[in-house]
C-alpha cells in the first residue's frame, strides 16, 4: 500500500508560496512579504468577526457618517481597526490611507518603506443579508526619505507605481487573491488550519464574455454611450449580474468573463468609486490576468491621482467588454467636441469681376 495516499498534501500555504515568490524582486529583503503576512492575519481577523456578526452585536449601522458621507457600519469600524493595527505593529509600513479615514494616517514606523491604500470592508451594508462582501488593498513603495513620517506624494503616486495588490472576498469561502506584478494568484482560507492555500494559481480572465454587471437603477442618468452599451449587452443577451459589493462583483467577472462598470451619474459625475484602494488595485490584478481597466477614455492607472479619495468612473473586466464600452463612450467625447468646436468662420462673398 502506499502510504503517501493515508496522508495527501494539503497544498502550498500562502506563508510558503511568498517566500518562494520572493526571488522575483531583485530588491525585496523581505520587508514586502512581511507586509502581504500581516494583511493575510488582519483578513483571518475580519473573516473571524463576520463570521461571528450575527451571533453578536456587530452587525447594523454605526451611528456615523465616513470621509465619503457614507452611513459606517459596525463591520467598517472594526475592520478598519483591524487592519490598521496589523500594518502598524507589522513595521513595514509608514503612512496608510484608508476610505473610513479623511486625513493620511501615520503608523510611526518612519522606517518603513510601503504605503497601504485600503477599503477595509467593501460592500458593508450586505452583510445584515449575507451577500459576499470584500477587503481591497494596493501597496506602493515610499518615494520620500525614510525616517520621517509619510508624505502626501507617497500616497497620491499613479496606479502604474504600484508593487502589490490585492483583494479578501468573504462569502461561501474566503479567498484572498493578489498579484505582485507576475501574474494573479488565489488563495483559499481553511478554517480549521487557520491557514491560506493555494487553489487559484496564474488566474487568467477570459479575452471576452457574456456578463454585464451595472446598477440600472442609474440608466436615466447614463451618458449616451454608456446607455448605448448597455443596450448592446442587452442585444447580444448578456446576462445581467450586480450584486452591489464591488469584490463580489469583480471576483465572478474575473473567474468567468465580463464587464463591471460605475460610470459618471447625474448624481456621482465624477463616478463614485474611489481611485487609489478601489479602482488601482483591481485594475492592476485584472490586466494581470489579462484583461483591462478604464475610466471610459484612457487606462486607470495612468490617471494621476490628485487627492487621497478621488473618485473615477470605471470600467473593468474582459479586455473586449472594456475596448466595446470605451468605442461606444468615445461618441459622448466626439458629440462634446462637436459641441464645444468654434462655429465655422463665414467666407466672405468674392466680389464678382
Amino acid at each position: 500500500m502506499d502510504h503517501n495516499k493515508l496522508a495527501l498534501p494539503v497544498g502550498t500555504t500562502l506563508d510558503r508560496f511568498i517566500m518562494r515568490k520572493q526571488e522575483d524582486f531583485p530588491y525585496a529583503t523581505g520587508e514586502l512579504s512581511q507586509l502581504l503576512r500581516d494583511i493575510a492575519l488582519a483578513a483571518k481577523i475580519v473573516n473571524r468577526e463576520i463570521n461571528r456578526s450575527g451571533l453578536i452585536d456587530i452587525a447594523g449601522a454605526y451611528g456615523s457618517q465616513n470621509v465619503q458621507g457614507e452611513d459606517q457600519q459596525k463591520l467598517d469600524v472594526i475592520a478598519n481597526i483591524r487592519f490598521i493595527r496589523a500594518l502598524r505593529n507589522g513595521g513595514e509600513v509608514c503612512t496608510i490611507i484608508s476610505e473610513e479615514d479623511d486625513e493620511m494616517i501615520q503608523t510611526g514606523n518612519n522606517q518603513g518603506k510601503y504605503v497601504v491604500a485600503i477599503d477595509p470592508l467593501d460592500g458593508s451594508s450586505n452583510i445584515d443579508v449575507n451577500v459576499s462582501i470584500g477587503t481591497i488593498f494596493s501597496i506602493y513603495r515610499r518615494v520620500s526619505p525614510t525616517g520621517r513620517e509619510g508624505t502626501a506624494a507617497d500616497c497620491l503616486q499613479p496606479g502604474t507605481h504600484q508593487v502589490a495588490a490585492g483583494y479578501v472576498i468573504y462569502g461561501s469561502s474566503t479567498m484572498l487573491v493578489y498579484t505582485t506584478g507576475n501574474g494573479v494568484n488565489g488563495f483559499t482560507y481553511e478554517h480549521s488550519l487557520g491557514e491560506f492555500f493555494l487553489s487559484h494559481p496564474d488566474i487568467i480572465t477570459p479575452k471576452t464574455g457574456n456578463i454585464y454587471s451595472i446598477n440600472e437603477g442609474s440608466s436615466d442618468s447614463f451618458s449616451p454611450g454608456v446607455a448605448a452599451f448597455v443596450q448592446h449587452c442587452k442585444d447580444q443577451q448578456f446576462s445581467a449580474r450586480y450584486i452591489g459589493s464591488l469584490v463580489a462583483d469583480f471576483h465572478r467577472n474575473l473567474l468567468k468573463g465580463g464587464i463591471y462598470v460605475y460610470p459618471a451619474t447625474a448624481k456621482n459625475k465624477s463616478g463614485k468609486l474611489r481611485l487609489m484602494y478601489e479602482c488601482n488595485p483591481l485594475a492592476f490584478i485584472v490586466e494581470q490576468a489579462g484583461g483591462k481597466s478604464s475610466n471610459g477614455t484612457r487606462r486607470t492607472m495612468e490617471i494621476e491621482p490628485k487627492i487621497p479619495h478621488e473618485r473615477c468612473p470605471f470600467f473593468i473586466g474582459s479586455k473586449e467588454l472594456v475596448e466595446k464600452a470605451e468605442s461606444f463612450i468615445a461618441t459622448d467625447t466626439e458629440a462634446c467636441d462637436h459641441k464645444l468646436a468654434p462655429e465655422p468662420t463665414p467666407k466672405k462673398a468674392v466680389a464678382a469681376k
